[in-house]
C-alpha cells in the first residue's frame, strides 16, 4: 500500500505535536489503527473501556494543558457513546478532535450493520452536529488534508470547542499519494481580538465612577496567561473578585480581595457583593443560571440597576442573559493586558483609596462567611459530616495539586468550601454537567501533567456508571486518586424532591435492597483491587487527610471509598429554579 488516508491523519497528529490517541477500537477504526501502529513511537495510542472515558480524557487533558488530544471510536454505539462527553467539553469551551469512523461509503444507503441514519446515508453528523463546532466528513482521502487544517484552526481559535472528523473505513484505507499536501495549522500565527481605544477609554469611565465594583471572572478567564493578567487586574486596580464556578481558582482565594463563587452553591461574599455592585466587570462568563441564581433579581445579580460591563469572546454570550450598559468583543487576556497600559490603571492607588469603605465591607462579608463555616467543619460525627470531609480534603491536597469535581451532591460542597489549588486547578463538569467527567477526566489531567498530583472526587453513583477508568489507570500505571463520596444514592436528586416535593417524597434516589428497603453500598474498595489499582475504605473523619496524603505518595492508582453523611445540606447563600417549580429562598444571610 502507499500513503493512506489513515496515514495522513497520523502525520498530521504528530506534526501538530498532539501526543495521545485516546478510545476504544471496532472495524470502523481499523484502518486509523493501523497507521497509529507505524508510528507508535511519535503518537501513544491509549485504549479505554468505554469510549466516554476517552472523551472525558481529552477534555481534561486541554483544561491543563491547552493543547488538543484526538479520540477515536468506532461507528454506530461506539461513537455514539462518545457524545455525552464530547458534549460537555463543548458546554465548558475544551477542545479536542473527536475521530469516529463509518461505514464504507461503498455501503452507504443498504443499512449496513452499524450505519447510522435512517433517511441519510452514514449520517454520524447528524448525530453529533449539536455538541460540536463543527463536524467534517471526508467520503474521499483526498478531502482529509484541508480538513484536517481546518479542524485544527477550529477548535482553538476564538472560544474554544471540540471538532469531528468522520470518516469511513475506506477512507482510511485508500491511497492518497505521496504528494499530497497537508496545509499546517499554525497556533502561534492567530492574535486574539483585542478591544479597541474607546472600548477602553469607556471601561476606564465606568470603573472610575463606581463606588461599588467587582470583577467577576469566569471560565474565560482560566488559561494560564489570562490567570496571571486577572490577577495583576484585580491587584492593580484593587476591586474584590467574584467568580463564577468555572472561574473558581482564578485568584488565589486565599487572597483578601477573592470573595469566592457566586450561585446557588456560592459563598455568602460572592453572591452579597454580586447583588450589592453599582458596577460588575464580567470577563468570559455566560451567565447561566446555575451561575446566576437562574436570574432571580437581587439574589446574585441585580442588573439592573447594576451597570454590567460584559467582556466576552464569543459575541452569542453578548447580552443573552443580561442587558450591558458596555459590550466588548475581546479575549479575556488581551482585554487585561490592555486595560492594565491603560491611564485608568495608574490612577488605580487613588481611585481605591475612595473605594476603602467597600473593601473593607467586602472582606468583613468574607470572614464572616469562613468563621461560620470553619465551625461547622469542626464536627467530629460519623458517619464524616460532607463540611468536615472538605476540610480534611482542604488539609491533604498540596499546592500544586489538580482536583476535579465530578458531577453529584458532593460538587456542591466543594464549590462552596474548597479553596482551589493555587498553583494547581480544580476543574468541573458544569454546562452539560456528564457524570464521569471526574472519574475519567482524572486520567487526562494527570497525562497533561505527570508531574502534579491528579486527584478527583466523585459521588459512588458517578463511580460506579463509570468504574472502567480504573481499570485503564491501572494498564497504563497512571496514578491517579479517586476519592468516592460514598452516600448510598444520587444525593443532589434527593435533595431537590425534598425541595420541590416535601420531605419523604423520595423514590429511586437512593440505593436500597429491594426486599428490606435498607441501604445498599457497594463496596468500592474491593472493585479497585480487583482491577490492579489499590483500594481503602474510610469511615472516620480522623482518617482522611492521612489516607489522601499516602495515595497521593504512593505513585499508585489508588481509590478511597470514604462514607458520607447524606442528611446533611449545605449552606444555601443562592437560589436555583426549575420553572415551573420557585427556587427556595437562601437559609443564610437573607
Amino acid at each position: 500500500m502507499g500513503r493512506r488516508g489513515a496515514d495522513v491523519i497520523v502525520d498530521y497528529l504528530v506534526q501538530q505535536r498532539v501526543p495521545y490517541l485516546v478510545g476504544v477500537c471496532g472495524h470502523g477504526i481499523l484502518g486509523l489503527l493501523d497507521a497509529a501502529y507505524d508510528r507508535g513511537g511519535d503518537i501513544k495510542t491509549i485504549s479505554t473501556h468505554d469510549e466516554r472515558i476517552a472523551g472525558f480524557i481529552a477534555d481534561a487533558y486541554y483544561r491543563v494543558s491547552g493543547r488538543p488530544i484526538a479520540t477515536y471510536t468506532s461507528c454506530g454505539p461506539g461513537s455514539v457513546n462518545i457524545v455525552m462527553a464530547i458534549a460537555g467539553a463543548m458546554f465548558d469551551s475544551s477542545a479536542l478532535l473527536a475521530i469516529t469512523g463509518n461505514v464504507p461509503t461503498s455501503q452507504f444507503n443498504r443499512g449496513p450493520f452499524q450505519e447510522s441514519g435512517k433517511y441519510f446515508q452514514g449520517d454520524f453528523p447528524s448525530v453529533i452536529r449539536g455538541y460540536v463546532k463543527r463536524s467534517y466528513q471526508a467520503v474521499r482521502p483526498e478531502m482529509l488534508p484541508l480538513m484536517l487544517s481546518q479542524a485544527f484552526a477550529l477548535m482553538a481559535s476564538g472560544r474554544p470547542g471540540p471538532v469531528n472528523l468522520d470518516v469511513p473505513l475506506n477512507v482510511f484505507v485508500e491511497d492518497v499519494g505521496d504528494e499530497v499536501a497537508v496545509p499546517l495549522w499554525r497556533p502561534d500565527a492567530v492574535a486574539a481580538p483585542a478591544p479597541s481605544a474607546e472600548a477602553l477609554r469607556r471601561v476606564a469611565e465606568l470603573l472610575g465612577e463606581a463606588e461599588r465594583p467587582i470583577i467577576l471572572a469566569g471560565n474565560g478567564a482560566m488559561a494560564p496567561r489570562a490567570r496571571a493578567l486577572v490577577r495583576e487586574l484585580a491587584a492593580t486596580l484593587r476591586v474584590p473578585v467574584v467568580t463564577t464556578p468555572l472561574g473558581k481558582g482564578v485568584l488565589d482565594e486565599r487572597d483578601d480581595l477573592c470573595l469566592g463563587p457566586t450561585g446557588r452553591n456560592g459563598t455568602y461574599a460572592a453572591n452579597k457583593a454580586a447583588r450589592t455592585a453599582d458596577v460588575i466587570l464580567a470577563l468570559g462568563t455566560r451567565f447561566d443560571d446555575r451561575a446566576s441564581s437562574s436570574w432571580i433579581p437581587g439574589v446574585t445579580f441585580s442588573i439592573p440597576p447594576t451597570r454590567l460591563i460584559h467582556v466576552d469572546i464569543d459575541p452569542q454570550e453578548i447580552g443573552r442573559n443580561y442587558p450591558p450598559t458596555l459590550a466588548v468583543i475581546a479575549d479575556t487576556a488581551e482585554f487585561a493586558a490592555a486595560l492594565l497600559a491603560t491611564s485608568a490603571a495608574a490612577q488605580a492607588p487613588t481611585a481605591a483609596e475612595g473605594r476603602a469603605g467597600w473593601l473593607a465591607q467586602t472582606l468583613a462579608w468574607k470572614r464572616q462567611w469562613e468563621a461560620d463555616i470553619a465551625a461547622r467543619q469542626a464536627d467530629p460525627a460519623v458517619p464524616i459530616r460532607p463540611d468536615r470531609l472538605v476540610a480534611e480534603l482542604q488539609r491533604a491536597v498540596p499546592d500544586d495539586a489538580i482536583v476535579l469535581a465530578d458531577v453529584g451532591v458532593h460538587h456542591n460542597w466543594l464549590l462552596q468550601q474548597m479553596a482551589a489549588p493555587p498553583a494547581g486547578r480544580l476543574l468541573q463538569a458544569w454546562g452539560f454537567a456528564s457524570m464521569g467527567f471526574g472519574v475519567g477526566g482524572v486520567i487526562g489531567a494527570k497525562l497533561a501533567s505527570p508531574g502534579s498530583p491528579a486527584l478527583t472526587v466523585c459521588g459512588d453513583g458517578g463511580f460506579l456508571m463509570h468504574a472502567n477508568a480504573v481499570a485503564t489507570a491501572a494498564e497504563y500505571d497512571i496514578p491517579a486518586v479517586w476519592v468516592v463520596w460514598n452516600n448510598s444514592g444520587y444525593g443532589s436528586i434527593r435533595g431537590q424532591q425534598a425541595t420541590f416535593f416535601g420531605a419523604g417524597r423520595e423514590i429511586a434516589t437512593r440505593f436500597r435492597k429491594a426486599a428490606t428497603g435498607e441501604l445498599y453500598s457497594t463496596d468500592i474498595s474491593a472493585i479497585a483491587r480487583a482491577m490492579g489499582a489499590d483500594g481503602a475504605r474510610i469511615d472516620g473523619p480522623d482518617e482522611v487527610a492521612d489516607a489522601v496524603a499516602a495515595a497521593i505518595k504512593s505513585d499508585r492508582p489508588t481509590v478511597l471509598d470514604v462514607r458520607v453523611d447524606n442528611d446533611v445540606a449545605a449552606p444555601s447563600t443562592g437560589s436555583w429554579d426549575l420553572p415551573p417549580l420557585p427556587g427556595p429562598v437562601p437559609d443564610y444571610g437573607w
